[in-house]
C-alpha cells in the first residue's frame, strides 16, 4: 500500500467480492517454495505477498485503535480507515508512515497477524493501496486503446469514447483492485515473525516506522 479488517456484525466495503477461489492454507506458501525452490527470487515474492498483508492490517487495526480512542463517537458497522497513515512494504518488512504510538504499532502488528491468520481474511485488502492505482491504469490504457481502434478516427466519436472508457474503468477499477490485492499481491502472513519495530527513515528520507520480519516455515 502506497499511500494501505474487523468489520462489525459482518460488514465489509468489499462484500460483493467476498468469495474464494482458493481459501488460504496456512502451508501453501511452504510448500511452493519447497516444490520450486530452483527459481531465484521466489522466496522474496512470497515473503512480499505476506508482508504487504501485515501491512494493510495493520493500518486497519491502528485506525480502529485510534477511533476506540476518540471520546462520544457513535458506534458505526463501517470500518474507520485513519487516512493519515500510509505504508510501503519490502521483502524484510514494511515502513509505517503517520504519527503513531510505537507500543501502538506493537499491538497492532501482533492483533494484525494474528486475525489475519485466523480467517479475518478482508484486513489483507486496502482501497487505498498502490495496486488499485496500477490496476485503474491498466484499464484506462486497455479501455482507451480499445476505444480508439473500434471507433471511427473522427475527433468528436474518439473525444467521447475515451470520456467513457475512462469512466468505465474508474468504476471498475476498485472492485478489480480489490480482487487483484487478494489473490495476487497479498497472501496470509502464516510464515512471518516480526524481528523488531524501530523509528527510521526510507530511503528517501522520509520518517517512518520500519517493521521488519523474518521468514519461518
Amino acid at each position: 500500500m502506497n499511500s494501505s479488517t474487523s468489520f462489525s456484525n459482518g460488514s465489509s466495503p468489499f462484500d460483493f467480492f467476498k468469495f474464494d477461489l482458493i481459501a488460504p492454507s496456512p502451508k501453501q506458501d511452504t510448500e511452493l517454495l519447497k516444490q520450486l525452490s530452483f527459481l531465484p527470487g521466489l522466496q522474496e515474492i512470497l515473503m512480499l505477498r505476506q508482508v504487504h498483508a501485515l501491512e494493510h492490517a495493520t493500518v486497519w487495526v491502528l485506525s480502529e485503535i485510534k477511533s476506540a480512542c476518540i471520546p462520544a463517537r457513535k458506534p458505526t458497522n463501517v470500518q474507520l480507515d485513519n487516512e493519515l497513515l500510509g505504508g510501503l512494504s519490502t521483502e524484510h518488512g514494511f515502513y509505517l508512515y503517520g504519527d503513531v504510538n510505537i507500543s501502538h504499532l506493537r499491538r497492532a502488528v501482533t492483533l494484525a497477524q494474528h486475525r489475519l491468520t485466523s480467517g479475518e481474511w478482508d484486513l489483507a485488502v486496502h482501497p487505498r493501496c498502490g495496486t488499485n492505482l496500477s490496476v485503474a491504469m491498466l484499464l484506462t490504457a486497455g479501455m482507451a486503446v480499445g476505444v480508439h481502434l473500434l471507433l471511427p478516427f473522427r475527433p468528436i466519436e474518439q473525444l467521447i469514447g475515451l470520456g467513457l472508457a475512462a469512466t468505465t474503468a474508474s468504476e471498475l477499477a476498485p472492485n478489480l483492485g480489490s480482487i487483484a490485492q487478494r489473490y495476487l499481491t497479498t497472501a496470509i502472513p502464516f510464515n512471518l515473525e516480526t524481528e523488531n519495530i524501530t523509528r527510521t527513515r526510507d530511503a528517501w528520507g522520509r520518517e517512518a516506522h520500519f517493521v521488519k520480519v523474518n521468514w519461518c516455515e
